[in-house]
């Protein structure tokens, strides 16, 4: 069926005109005249001449499109006004057929002439007119136009055939004005999606009109309207501006010092560090536009301050301005929080919340729409509170939303997800296997130099030479060097550089996360001194230098304990008030004296501190910083519980006892705050101090893991409720069981930390030997050592959720003393017990599997049992030790009786002497029954 020429016969039946005009005119300029004839006088003598001139409305393709474009023709409204005039002229509608393959050619041109309008670059290029051979395709396809499904071209343009009939012939045009074939068909593939658009607005002209047309949209075009503005709305209101936002308080944005990060593939949740590195959004790129990819999940792991948000915000704007309609993005800052109890569906819809989502219960099933959906932060959700889900939930959540997707047409969805690796610990072997799965890496040399060129260009060249310079200077500490290989902390570092704030003498330590304090101590310092006589009234700038700092280390323990990255106005003033800190009291009160209607939060304003999305509350611009702002709390907290008095302690049993409810009694002491936490202490404590503070604080932790305080019915404090009731108070939904074992949790970790930094001391190793279970000096006292104290506490930790324990203190049991500690029937798979002194523990029926048990020592002397009868028998393990890493782990005496050897790693060190139990020993490796059969 020859639809265009169906189309001039209707307009010519019986009509009389003149033969048409000879000679050739552009297609365009035909056209315009078609509609100003159209317009002014609707003449069936004067119209028939114009379109039998025409092969179709795709002639105009021949003529330059920059001339097209430019000129501005108005192609729906001459398909618009072709309709309605053969209409009145006939009395007759045209078939479906006629209508749509008009009213889609208009469509498509008004599309090209749209999108070249918005892309003013590409659009000056396209100077040349069409080959001959591609002006004879035009010709071919007006005189063979055909449509087997018309009802299709509606629905869904970019999968119909009249698309699979117009895209190749306008891609053709681009490669012959110079565009490279790649990105020729990623602009034609963004116009052919975005053409429903145009066909609706037509439609919406005609609908009185072309009745079977309008009726194929039945109602719903006027809807699909409004949620097309509300999706450009959310594009140029939110994503266009991300890479736009100021960085910090400086004048410049994100955009003008971004620079890409590398990333490395994971693989066995390993990072593949010998594997190439590669551009992080090149990667993304690829993986994005690869079909056979479109099951697998974009993650990406990394460090806090590595460029993950940064990355997020930049790439959004990014497949924006790229890719949009191909994909459109949406960031989730999971921070924000997202209802994992919904259908996963649901949980994007109430976290999107736009009107495009609000007004169209099936946005993810419109095919004429396809989202990447960038969920930034999943270490950020509330993982601990129970009510928001964990990582685990998310991951299969995503994963499954995935697979989906890439078998529904209909959704084509894709999902990028970013977070720390530290989040995912304990439960690495069960994370999706559809996952494409990398690592952000440290900045290279010449990422640093990029890096440089654009700081001089928001500074001043010879201030981005002279921090260059200080950086590559031998007398530079390489811990210094290396922190400069993160992005946030090479920002800080320049900041401080440039304003005199930083010196080699700064650095005397080696260790990194020393070397990261000492960054932070002096960002701290040089917000207080050099922004603060700008930024804050003259009432708050009298205060102390300390004063501030407190006001500071309170709201960053606030935004810790709140779980999502920002806290509560009035949670941090009730704290202040509530602080013996006379001068942090005094600062409220001079804020408030100020008749300021929110004083505090215009003050932390000047401390890389934001307003909250919620109503009056704030956040930091980076979670570091309110994480190492919360460890300076924390530490000057534990420093004032050694402090003697003539009676006894400065602090009380009671008010201590207390203390440590209100400080711990949280969600999840991460291992960054732990970090900064330990090297903050061993800057505050002298030797006796950390004698104190350990005593006083495995004096609590053996109270606590007897229940004595969740069962103290008859003391006057019951401090476990007080926490929980001051948390709910500020919104924050943590119940008083809650608050009773996360506060074991945190004390456990600090310390087993504690106990590390004894062991490491030689003036502290005699003193200071923290064991989970007592004294393990008095293993027969049951008093002093209970074997069984550690197996209850893990057992009441999972009582609130299953896996609480492995998944907060798994990775923090490494040196720890767990001699003679009964673990039989534990999950310890995944823990990291390097180091670990488990001699004489009873592990039967433990699970090791995938376990850190290097240089462990397991030896134990055999252990035989009586039993009524009468009979001896041993002991038998059954335990799993597969993937177990056994290099240097000393075993010797261990019963291995049915225990799992499957892919357990071991080397020339590892010690199996008088081991028993192996003839019953399941899945030994080859090359280790070959050396214990050599032994």
């Amino acid at each position: 069926m020859k639809i265009w020429r169906d189309v001039w016969s209707v307009l010519t039946t019986e009509i009389e005109f003149q033969a048409v005009m000879e000679g050739s005119v552009d297609a365009f300029t035909q056209v315009l005249a078609l509609a100003g004839t159209l317009t002014e006088q609707k003449d069936a003598t004067a119209i028939a001449p114009l379109v039998g001139q025409l092969g179709s409305l795709l002639d105009v393709l021949n003529s330059p499109l920059m001339q097209v474009a430019g000129a501005a023709v108005p192609f729906v409204p001459v398909a618009t006004g072709l309709l309605k005039f053969i209409l009145e002229t006939t009395k007759e509608e045209p078939t479906l057929e006629q209508q749509i393959a008009l009213v889609g050619q208009a469509a498509y041109l008004q599309t090209v002439v749209a999108f070249l309008e918005e892309h003013a670059d590409l659009k000056a290029q396209l100077t040349e007119p069409a080959s001959e051979a591609t002006q004879r395709n035009i010709k071919r396809l007006g005189e063979n136009l055909e449509l087997k499904d018309a009802r299709a071209v509606l629905l869904c343009f970019h999968r119909s055939e009249l698309a699979g009939q117009f895209n190749p012939i306008l891609q053709a045009r681009f490669e012959e004005s110079g565009l490279e074939s790649e990105r020729a068909a990623l602009v034609v593939e963004r116009i052919a999606r975005s053409v429903h658009r145009s066909l609706k607005e037509a439609v919406a002209e005609v609908q009185d009109e072309a009745k079977d047309l309008a009726a194929i949209y039945g109602q719903g075009w006027q809807r699909d309207l409004e949620a097309y503005r509300s999706i450009d709305d959310y594009l140029k209101t939110y994503i266009q501006s991300l890479p736009q936002e100021t960085v910090f308080d400086e004048a410049f944005t994100f955009q003008d010092i971004y620079v890409p990060s590398d990333v490395q593939p994971v693989k066995d949740c390993e990072v593949q560090k010998r594997e190439p590195r590669q551009n992080i959004e090149a990667w993304a790129k690829d993986r994005l536009l690869d079909e056979q990819k479109a099951g697998q999940v974009l993650f990406v792991q990394g460090g806090p301050g590595r460029g993950k948000s940064v990355f997020c915000r930049m790439f959004a704007d990014w497949v924006r301005r790229e890719l949009h309609p191909i994909f459109t993005p949406i960031v989730i800052r999971l921070r924000d929080g997202i209802d994992l109890k919904r259908n996963f569906d649901e949980a994007l819809a109430s976290a999107v919340g736009w009107d495009f989502v609000k007004s169209d219960n099936g946005w993810l099933t419109d095919a004429n729409t396809r989202y990447l959906f960038l969920l930034d932060g999943f270490d950020e959700l509330f993982l601990e509170q129970g009510s928001k889900g964990s990582v685990q939930e998310l991951l299969d959540q995503v994963s499954r939303f995935q697979e989906q997707a890439a078998r529904n047409p209909e959704r084509g969805h894709r999902l990028l997800i970013t977070g720390r690796p530290l989040a995912l610990y304990g439960i690495e072997r069960q994370m999706p296997t559809n996952l494409d799965w990398v690592s952000i890496a440290l900045m290279e040399d010449s990422a640093q130099e990029q890096w440089f060129r654009q700081w001089s260009q928001v500074t001043d060249q010879p201030t981005a030479a002279a921090f260059q310079t200080f950086l590559q200077d031998s007398g530079c500490p390489e811990q210094v060097q290396v922190l400069a290989q993160e992005p946030l902390l090479l920002y800080l570092l320049g900041k401080m550089h440039r304003d005199g704030a930083l010196d080699v003498a700064m650095f005397s330590a080696g260790d990194v996360n020393v070397a990261k304090v000492e960054v932070y101590t002096a960002a701290v310092d040089w917000v207080l001194t050099r922004q603060r006589p700008e930024r804050v009234t003259t009432k708050l700038a009298d205060l102390g230098r300390e004063a501030l700092r407190a006001v500071l280390a309170e709201a960053g323990l606030c935004v810790v304990q709140s779980g999502n990255e920002r806290a509560l106005i009035s949670m941090i003033e009730k704290r202040l008030v509530d602080r013996e800190d006379t001068e942090a009291a005094a600062l409220i009160e001079a804020a408030q004296s100020n008749n300021d209607k929110n004083p505090l939060k215009n003050a932390l304003a000047a401390f890389y501190l934001k307003s909250g999305e919620t109503e009056n509350s704030v956040e930091f611009f980076h979670k570091s910083f309110g994480e190492f702002l919360c460890a300076e709390r924390l530490a000057d907290s534990f420093m004032e519980w050694t402090e003697r008095r003539r009676a006894g302690y400065a602090i009380k049993p009671s008010e201590f006892k207390e203390r440590v409810y209100d400080l711990l009694g949280y969600g999840h002491l991460s291992g960054e705050i732990l970090e900064y936490f330990m090297v903050l202490l061993q800057r505050k404590l002298e030797n006796d101090q950390w004698v104190i503070l350990f005593e006083r604080l495995n004096e609590f932790y053996l109270q606590w893991s007897d229940g004595r305080f969740i069962e103290a019915i008859d003391e006057k404090r019951f401090f476990p409720l007080e926490k929980a009731q001051q948390m709910q108070a500020y919104d924050i939904d943590l119940g008083q069981r809650q608050v009773d074992i996360y506060t074991g949790l945190n004390l456990l970790k600090i310390l087993l930390a504690i106990h590390r930094h004894g062991q490491a001391n030689d003036d502290l190793n005699a003193t200071i030997n923290f064991h989970p279970c007592g004294d393990p000096e008095q293993a027969d006292n049951e008093t002093a050592f209970k074997k069984t104290r550690l197996l209850q506490v893990i057992h009441y930790s999972d009582s609130i959720q299953a896996f609480t324990f492995s998944t907060q203190l798994h990775r923090h049991l490494r040196n720890a003393d767990l001699r003679n500690a009964n673990l039989s029937n534990t999950d310890l798979s995944n823990a990291n017990l390097s180091n670990t002194d488990l001699r004489n523990a009873n592990l039967s029926n433990a699970n090791l599997s995938n376990a850190n048990l290097s240089n462990a020592d397991l030896s134990s002397p055999r252990q035989i049992f009586v039993s009524a009868l009468g009979d001896v028998r041993e002991a038998y393990w059954n335990t799993n030790l597969s993937y177990a890493d056994l290099r240097n782990a000393d075993l010797r005496n261990a019963d291995l009786s049915n225990a799992n050897l499957s892919e357990v790693k071991w080397n020339s060190s590892t010690q199996w002497a008088n081991v028993v139990g192996l003839e019953t020993a399941q899945n030994i490796p080859g090359d280790l029954r070959q050396h214990l059969q050599g032994r």
